[in-house]
């Protein structure tokens, strides 16, 4: 056991060798003879672009999306300082903040070399880097471990928790210092470098999930100062592989078919429909991500007049059909139908009829809840399972309704809180703002409904983007929505006599809603007309924050578990 802590605190601390012994031949680099030239530094920093440390969240964590009906660690409520998702993060976090770490420890060595000016920018990327991870890690675990140096080897074991408010301000100060010496953009040949948005940006995004308001409206104002960027005219566009660093794109890991960087290919299989080649089709938008976008006059479907029920498509916000594929639509080369009764679907490219793989009454397996995922799948995915859309870390979306948010939780309500989110939802209905009888403009002037308008338009427009599981731990709602089960079709039989035959596809009526905008499914089934999937748990009393890895509880006894772990 101590030979496995040591190995552990060593990964964790590279580079920290406290022995007299020159184990690194000549013609090799080594911490102690490494940086000492551009080639090297870039080389260095280039190591902490890679994607394996921008650790996003799970969508499936979240009310948006299903598995079938399966549970996970959050879902279910089993995670565990065991858990593989924990002891991952928390170790590629530090990997790269000792990287990090070592970069800028080692830079003035390169001084004689590199002007002021260039090392000033790599210690601006580097201080990036590491403000990032330590952002991913206190709006995880609260108090962590927190060093900006070196750690020696014996240091390693004995370090204690840091309060994240602590830790935040070193953030700021790093993310300060990046904004400060980097320059605005990057080149097109290089899109995948820290920026002064980019600095800007994660910045507003710390200061929002820790509710600094005052900051994070500050950080969103300076980034939308910069004019560097505007949204991607095509919502639908953004997000294919054809479209890469898009002008809404401000700080992107791309990919590259070429290089073998590329979207896993279990998240292709398990998102594209079934009828199309290698599909699977078990992760799907959830009923309660459904039902949550607005219709037409900017209205939840239970007071819209617009809403029917069965046709739940028309009529909708237009980021509902982009995100979600519509019945009797094309879809990857063919027409996308749930419906029992349909077992033979038309492949558009060929004119021809094949056997429908997505519906439940042929294939077993088919979408639990009828629904599959559209935004950001594309033909392209299902030739070879090989396909390389940017893995966007933020965009400028992402910082105007940060902003708006901002603005509204310190109930400083002016009209550029209104414009920022219309701005966003306008490009939805491919107009400007201005065009305010083109689309469901937003003129509300009070907090509480800016609050819930907000939030709505937050779950449109970023899903199956790994910032749902934020939102609701930040806003205190995931002990809620959380709490809920998710609901899918019936059994095909039940799903005939029950639903069918009674005129009731797709859904049988409007559901009820809570007083902050979540359907409620439970008179459903209650009524025998959906099925149950999955009953989510989600416990108040701990799981807004996630326990530290057990291995490093055994290696350091000054460290703490967090409570109800």
């Amino acid at each position: 056991m101590k030979r496995i802590i040591a190995f552990i605190f060593l990964s964790l601390f590279i580079g920290t060798a406290c022995t007299d012994l020159n184990l690194n031949p000549l013609s090799q680099g080594s911490s102690a003879t490494w940086y000492s030239n551009e080639s090297e530094i870039t080389m260095a920093l280039n190591d902490c672009y890679r994607e394996v440390f921008w650790f996003q969240d799970d969508n499936l964590w979240t009310d948006d999306l299903i598995y079938r009906s399966n549970l996970n660690e959050v879902t279910g409520n089993t995670m565990t300082g065991q858990s593989g998702t924990v002891t991952t993060l928390w170790l590629n976090s530090y990997k790269s903040i000792s990287r990090t770490n070592t970069i800028l420890a080692s830079l003035p060595r390169a001084a004689s070399k590199i002007s002021a000016a260039k090392l000033d920018q790599y210690a601006a990327e580097a201080r990036y880097c590491r403000a990032c991870r330590y952002s991913t890690l206190i709006s995880h675990f609260g108090d962590v471990i927190y060093t900006t140096r070196v750690l020696p080897l014996d240091s390693a074991f004995m370090v204690s928790k840091t309060p994240k408010a602590t830790i935040l301000k070193g953030i700021y100060a790093d993310f300060d210092f990046a904004a400060s010496k980097l320059p605005t953009t990057n080149s097109a040949s290089s899109p995948a470098r820290a920026t002064k948005g980019a600095a800007l940006a994660m910045k507003a995004r710390i200061a929002l999930y820790m509710g600094d308001y005052t900051t994070a409206r500050d950080a969103a104002k300076a980034c939308m100062d910069l004019g560097a960027y505007t949204l991607y005219p095509d919502f639908g566009k953004l997000f294919l592989p054809s479209t890469k660093n898009a002008s809404e794109s401000i700080f992107i890991i791309p990919r590259s078919v070429a290089l073998n960087v590329t979207l896993d290919q279990g998240i292709i299989q398990n998102t594209t429909t079934r009828t199309a080649p290698n599909g699977w089709c078990a992760y799907n938008p959830s009923w309660d991500l459904f039902c949550s976008f607005l219709c037409k006059d900017g209205l939840t479907i239970d007071k819209s007049p617009l809403y029917n029920p069965r046709l739940p498509f028309q009529n909708r916000d237009p980021r509902c059909t982009k995100s979600i594929v519509e019945f009797g639509t094309a879809h990857l080369g063919f027409i996308y139908q749930p419906h029992p009764d349909s077992t033979k679907v038309l492949n558009v490219n060929t004119g021809k009829y094949v056997t429908n793989m997505d519906t439940r009454s042929y294939t077993q397996y088919a979408s639990y809840d009828g629904l599959a995922v559209k935004k950001a799948v594309d033909i392209d995915w299902i030739d070879d399972l090989k396909t390389d859309p940017d893995r966007i870390i933020i965009r400028y979306a992402d910082v105007l309704l940060m902003y708006a948010e901002a603005k509204i939780e310190l109930n400083e309500i002016d009209q550029s809180v209104r414009d920022a989110m219309n701005m966003v939802r306008a490009r939805a209905y491919g107009v400007d703002k201005s065009a305010i009888t083109s689309y469901p403009a937003i003129t509300a002037t009070d907090q509480s409904s800016l609050r819930r308008t907000l939030r709505i338009e937050r779950r449109m427009e970023f899903f199956n983007e790994n910032l749902r599981y934020m939102d609701i731990i930040r806003w205190k709602v995931a002990e809620i929505v959380l709490n809920k089960s998710s609901y899918g079709m019936l059994d095909p039989a039940d799903q005939r006599a029950k639903i069918i035959s009674k005129g009731l596809w797709f859904f049988p009526g409007i559901p009820d809603f809570d007083n902050q905008d979540n359907p409620d499914f439970t008179a459903w089934y209650a009524a025998g007309l959906t099925k149950l999937l999955t009953p989510k748990t989600f416990d108040k009393n701990r799981q807004y924050l996630w326990p530290l890895p057990t291995t490093e509880l055994l290696g350091n006894k000054n460290l703490t578990q967090n409570p109800g772990y």
